[in-house]
């Protein structure tokens, strides 16, 4: 059954689960600065429409990786507390999927970055 106090519970939830990854995440604050700066950068070259529906999808490209990980780590970490190496290699393989997130988004700022500072692609 629907109830919307259950629905403005979830996203407390939800911001919980942001502040924790902010709060143990040392990369999300790498990310976070980076956030920032694109939005700056997107705002003084007055990016187009266009454009910014790109900047914004790398930059939740990112941030959704990055999330899914620190749930993945977090949750090996309560599952095998111990050194295992297969909990190893599958959070290594996330943290993969991270940095995989982070080099498709620095692809995606040059293609709308470098028209706006007047360099070819």
């Amino acid at each position: 059954m629907f109830s919307f106090i259950a629905r403005l519970r979830s996203f407390g939830y939800a911001f919980r689960g942001l502040k924790f990854m902010l709060k143990t995440q040392h990369n999300a604050w790498i990310h976070l600065a980076a956030t920032i700066a694109v939005i700056a950068a997107g705002i003084w070259m007055n990016l187009s429409f266009y454009d910014w529906r790109w900047i914004i999808f790398a930059i939740g490209f990112v941030w959704v990786a990055e999330i899914v990980n620190t749930a993945f780590e977090h949750l090996c970490n309560v599952v095998q507390p111990e050194f295992h190496a297969s909990v190893k290699a599958a959070k290594d393989v996330a943290a993969g999927a991270v940095l995989v997130a982070a080099f498709t988004a620095v692809i995606l700022g040059l293609l709308v970055f470098l028209p706006y500072l007047g360099l070819p692609l």
